[in-house]
């Protein structure tokens, strides 16, 4: 800065958010089994240490959604030593839900489940936990947590169609939603 610039006209670019750090950090919490923090980040009504960090992964527009990002995935990983990436969207992580009488569309708690969620014109926090916590009990992976995040980001975008695509990946054929070849994204 110069004697002849006003300290006020400096401009600050925002801080982007970055979905991809923040799952690194919290899988990092996962396989370092901090369970203190992530007990902390199961706090949805406490603003914690450990909601703060998870936020400056948001940026200045997203901090409240990585808080909440980050409750779900420590809410998934409760008593867990394996840290889960998951993978897909979560329209094709509910297709996982259910049981031997029937998963996904054929899953009647499941179907209402994600009706639900692609109804709600404001991000379903509260579908979304109910979610994470029936892959969990159903010991199914997750969706992808940084497409999640990144989905969510969208949420409101008419171009985007999250909701929409949730649903169409909820509903396509069983060998469309099962995991890529390869070694589980269970790091």
């Amino acid at each position: 800065m110069t004697e002849d610039t006003p300290a006020d006209s400096v401009t600050v670019d925002a801080f982007p958010h970055d979905s991809a750090a923040l799952v690194a950090w919290l899988t990092t919490l996962v396989r370092n089994r901090e369970y203190g923090t992530l007990a902390n980040l199961r706090r949805a009504g406490g603003r914690t240490n450990a909601h703060i960090r998870a936020g400056w992964y948001g940026g200045d527009a997203h901090r409240d959604l990585f808080e909440r990002m980050a409750f779900l995935f420590a809410l998934y990983h409760q008593g867990r030593s394996k840290a889960a990436y998951g993978y897909g969207s979560l329209g094709a992580a509910a297709a996982r839900i259910g049981d031997g009488a029937g998963r996904g569309p054929d899953n009647p708690g499941a179907q209402r489940l994600v009706d639900r969620v692609v109804v709600s014109r404001r991000v379903p926090w509260r579908h979304l936990q109910h979610t994470v916590v029936r892959l969990r009990s159903c010991e199914e992976l997750p969706p992808s947590w940084t497409r999640l995040t990144e989905d969510l980001i969208l949420w409101n975008d008419r171009k985007a169609r999250i909701a929409y695509q949730w649903s169409v990946d909820f509903h396509a054929p069983l060998h469309r939603t099962r995991p890529p070849d390869g070694p589980r994204q269970d790091a």
